[in-house]
């Protein structure tokens, strides 16, 4: 990207545009809140995470899009509450990218992107007096905010140093909670059930896998078998309801071969 091609320019103001005549005439717009777009935001979020996940281009563009709109109609309903505008919100963004990359704005060596991430959270410490963990959002799904938590912590040099240790930790909790379904002690269950994921999604760190990414791959690769299921039950004639386990495990099988 040029930064000084006049089309990004261009394309800013008539979105700037578009958003003033929607929040002045249009009755939905109008009564749109801060708090009312919060849901919205966070469901095209997870849109645009779809679009990544599928590897659809098209579709990230437009996701990407719906985001934009929300970050240019948050400013809007800000500059009516007198507090920012999108120039602010840009200019605090430009400065708070400087400030936390001293590597390419200063003279600051980093050796690789590991030290980047922990310069990265030791400035933002440095910026605000709240605590390491301030920054990770209350409403963050668990899984993710697990990997929040350790990576903040990692920040700080509170962590393993070798994944071998995080493993035998896994191991560990994995006692713990088959200890715990043995005793058939639910509170227990619960709580080391708990901590077996949360050393299952250190784990996934150390050996550079995203749990969230990789846990909805699944998921869709769960859901497009069992698609194939419903699919071929009809396509025999089958009801659903009807087939054996043992029929529904070969029609698994036959899925697995489309994969």
């Amino acid at each position: 990207m040029n930064p000084t091609d006049k089309k990004y320019a261009e394309s800013l103001q008539n979105l700037l545009s578009i958003m003033n005549e929607l929040r002045a005439k249009c009755p939905w717009d109008k009564k749109q809140t801060l708090e009312s777009l919060r849901h919205l935001t966070i469901e095209e979020t997870y849109e645009l995470s779809d679009a990544i996940l599928d590897k659809d281009l098209p579709a990230i563009k437009e996701e990407l899009g719906d985001l934009m709109l929300h970050i240019v109609f948050y400013s809007k309903i800000a500059v009516e509450m007198e507090a920012f505008d999108i120039a602010d919100v840009m200019n605090s963004l430009c400065d708070k990218l400087i400030n936390r990359h001293p590597h390419v704005f200063d003279n600051s060596y980093v050796a690789n992107a590991e030290e980047v991430k922990k310069n990265w959270e030791l400035l933002k410490l440095k910026e605000n007096d709240k605590g390491v963990l301030a920054g990770v959002p209350k409403s963050l799904p668990a899984l993710i905010k697990a990997q929040r938590i350790q990576e903040k912590l990692n920040g700080v040099g509170f962590d393993w140093q070798y994944k071998e240790q995080v493993w035998e930790k896994v191991e560990e909790e994995l006692m713990e909670f088959k200890q715990a379904v043995q005793d058939n002690n639910l509170h227990n269950i619960e709580d080391e059930f708990g901590d077996l994921l949360f050393s299952l999604v250190n784990y996934a760190r150390f050996i550079t896998i995203n749990p969230e990414t990789v846990l909805e791959k699944t998921n869709k690769k769960v859901m497009k078998r069992f698609n194939y299921i419903e699919f071929a039950a009809k396509r025999d004639d089958k009801a659903l309801q009807d087939l054996t386990l043992a029929e529904m495990d070969a029609y698994w099988d036959e899925a697995k071969n489309c994969d």
